[in-house]
């Protein structure tokens, strides 16, 4: 008797672990006034460690239409498999078999109602040390998310912003 091998494939969250999507504003240099941020990145968690979650990430990213290392105009950002839903201090993001959503500070919300849109930002690296529930400082979040490994290898795009109609 002869057994077949099997090719069953994890599944995307399984290789990816756990995924957090953390949000910010501040100044940017193309722009004036506040931009909200919105980051998402694996812990590097998954059955293949960091890896594996990179992998899955830039996988992700090419079947959203954003690359690793693009940056899309917000045109672009509306046509991309992503949505963005904004509403009771929460920001929701919705992808091809993935949801994650993060609570926003004021200032968040103010500067994505002002500007109607919201800067994405989607990490192939892993960031073990931004756990959720667990306050990152502003240094931290520097250090990763301004990082040139990091930005040069995440894809980002402008998301507009929608809310729920009630």
């Amino acid at each position: 008797m002869t057994s077949a091998a099997s090719s069953v494939q994890p599944s995307r969250a399984a290789l990816l672990g756990s995924l957090v999507v953390i949000a910010w504003s501040g100044e940017h240099p193309d722009e004036s006034g506040d931009v909200p941020f919105l980051m998402a990145y694996s812990l590097g968690d998954g059955i293949e460690g960091p890896e594996g979650a990179e992998a899955a990430a830039r996988a992700l990213l090419e079947e959203l239409g954003m690359p690793a290392g693009s940056v899309l105009d917000e045109a672009a950002g509306s046509a991309l498999a992503v949505t963005l839903i904004v509403q009771g201090g929460q920001a929701v993001l919705t992808m091809p078999a993935l949801t994650a959503q993060c609570p926003v500070p004021p200032e968040w919300l103010a500067a994505a109602e002002r500007r109607g849109t919201v800067q994405f930002v989607f990490a192939t690296r892993s960031w073990p040390g931004g756990r959720p529930g667990i306050a990152v400082t502003d240094v931290q979040l520097r250090e990763f998310a301004g990082d040139p490994d990091t930005i040069s290898t995440a894809g980002h795009c402008v998301l507009p912003v929608s809310r729920l109609r009630g």
